[in-house]
């Protein structure tokens, strides 16, 4: 993912958290926040919670980076997106994950 669409900072985070609206199943919550720039912007948060393990957190990370880079092009209007890893997606096959995340981005436009 190009280092313009990602969600880096605090205050990124922030105000996507207090300020937008969020979107849940068993295993993922997505929370989107329009922006004012050309582009949408991701990040990805996945806590110990998930795996004491840093190898299966980033397994998931990666599964997750590469779900939305698939649905990216589809998104219409800019938005900022927080994506958090709930216990048990480490268990879910990819095609499961991919379909909640764009099931998520898509209900967003």
């Amino acid at each position: 993912m190009a280092k313009l669409q990602r969600l880096a900072k605090k205050n990124d985070f922030d105000a996507v958290f207090k300020k937008g609206k969020s979107l849940k199943n068993d295993f993922l919550v997505v929370k989107m926040l329009k922006n004012n720039l050309k582009e949408s912007r991701f990040g990805f948060v996945v806590s110990k919670k998930v795996s004491a393990k840093a190898t299966v957190r980033n397994k998931v990370r990666r599964r997750l980076r590469d779900a939305v880079a698939k649905v990216n092009e589809t998104i219409k209007t800019p938005i900022d997106v927080a994506v958090i890893a709930l216990p048990g997606i480490e268990k879910r096959e990819f095609l499961e994950i991919s379909a909640a995340v764009k099931f998520f981005l898509q209900k967003n436009n």
